[in-house]
């Protein structure tokens, strides 16, 4: 089973998971595949992680590095609001490849790392001094070749190919099972989607946004006990977006009836100098089944390269469904 962990607002420094990171990095030997969303590491912190990398390629290890490109087209609108954005020249110091994948309107939204085709690092948590410091995130490793292989198959995709394109359009059935986006975004929704629906004793979901048809619908129908955590800040301004935009006007009541299982985080506003203090945690739980990884419960999130796990373990669907009832405890607000 993975080692799963959270991250709380205030509750840890940034070195904690800095100096888990490096331990894990330690044992590599051949590759290191890392595909990292944002990226922005400043001071001792970062200096640690590089230097792990640098040790590593220093024993004659593989490390290669795919991250977002948030580079516009000629041709493309601004995001409101403006993707982070990953400095590469600092990654070039690293000395290690480099691919930046064009993520503007569908992000290359991933943060994991493949450790010599045996084990993975992947959650919600970018690596940046807020995300392990400041938001709520969860983190897990996995020691699985068959796993590994699929995190494997999904980075070569995005690395071979330089865009995200289809990637993650396979299935890798079994105990911990993986998901890709987009290649199977769809059916991620509609798969968490039949779990809520189905469930018989209680549904948990941390999540900042939540604006997929499928899954609105299943939570709105959901008649166990349910309860929900998000970013009050982040859904405030998917209503504001919705309302100038007549294609997105069905949704509106679903949505205001759905969060009022949530509560939510009044996170600061995103400015790129502002403090990152978002609920960031992106976990569903259904009965004894988890879903944990990089993927919001939105539309947006089917179509950027993503990654979800997908855990049946009563233990830790108990510990994370007890996580999110702390959480709400300590964000009351309704959103």
């Amino acid at each position: 089973m993975p080692d799963v962990w959270t991250l709380e607002d205030g509750r840890q420094g940034p070195e904690a998971t800095a100096e888990r990171l490096v331990d894990w990095l330690a044992p590599a030997r051949r590759t290191l595949d890392l595909a990292l969303y944002d990226v922005r590491l400043p001071g001792p912190v970062g200096d640690g992680v590089a230097d792990a990398l640098r040790a590593a390629m220093g024993r004659g290890v593989h490390v290669r590095i795919a991250y977002n490109d948030d580079t516009p087209g000629p041709d493309e609108r601004p995001f409101e609001p403006p993707p982070p954005s990953t400095e590469p020249h600092i990654l070039e110091q690293l000395g290690a490849e480099l691919c930046g994948i064009p993520g503007w309107r569908d992000l290359m939204h991933h943060k994991f790392v493949v450790r010599d085709g045996k084990a993975v690092w992947t959650g919600s948590a970018n690596w940046t001094l807020d995300s392990w410091s400041r938001q709520e995130n969860i983190l897990a490793t996995v020691d699985s070749e068959p796993v590994s292989a699929a995190f494997a198959s999904a980075f070569e995709q995005i690395w071979d190919r330089g865009r995200i394109g289809d990637s993650g359009d396979f299935d890798s059935p079994g105990p911990v099972r993986p998901w890709f986006c987009p290649g199977r975004g769809p059916e991620l929704s509609a798969r968490i989607a039949k779990r809520i629906a189905s469930a018989r004793r209680r549904v948990r979901i941390a999540s900042p946004l939540l604006t997929s048809g499928p899954i609105l619908g299943a939570v709105n129908e959901c008649e166990v006990d349910f309860a929900g955590v998000c970013d009050a800040t982040q859904v405030a301004q998917v209503f504001r977006q919705w309302e100038q935009n007549p294609r997105s006007h069905w949704k509106i009541p679903l949505l205001r009836q759905a969060i009022t299982r949530f509560t939510g985080k009044r996170s600061t506003p995103y400015a790129p100098d502002a403090l990152h203090d978002f609920m960031h945690a992106k976990v569903t739980v259904a009965d004894d089944v988890v879903f944990l990884g990089s993927f919001n419960l939105s539309r947006s999130g089917e179509t950027n390269a993503e990654n979800v796990l997908e855990i049946a373990d009563a233990a830790l669907a108990e510990h994370l469904a007890g996580w999110i009832d702390a959480l709400r405890a300590r964000y009351p607000d309704r959103p």
